[in-house]
């Protein structure tokens, strides 16, 4: 995925709160009664995690273009990271998804 692609799926998701509030609701969705607290905690981290390397990775961009005395190396450093943060966050809706698709077909 290339930061232009990664950007187009930003946008599709209604920006970075759109990624948040995505992650949040599955994170709620798939909480579990008892002992769910943690696992809806630990999602909610990892969304505000690749929200906050995307929102550094843009910052650092817009900086470099507009003059700023940052090194190339730490501009693509950022966007590799927040690029493989944004990758690995939407493996993790997918899994989630199609975890609850499963458990809905299953009989009663």
């Amino acid at each position: 995925m290339n930061p232009l692609s990664a950007i187009g799926a930003i946008n599709q998701a209604g920006g970075l709160s759109g990624v948040v509030d995505t992650m949040a609701g599955l994170a709620s969705a798939a909480a579990a009664p008892t002992g769910g607290a943690a696992f809806v905690d630990a999602l909610g981290d990892a969304a505000r995690n690749v929200v906050n390397k995307l929102e550094h990775s843009e910052s650092l961009s817009l900086e470099a273009l507009q003059g700023g005395e940052i090194q190339t190396r730490d501009v693509v450093d950022a966007v590799m990271s927040a690029e493989q943060s944004l990758q690995a966050a939407i493996a993790i809706r997918d899994k989630v998804v199609s975890a609850y698709l499963e458990v809905s077909r299953m009989a009663i």
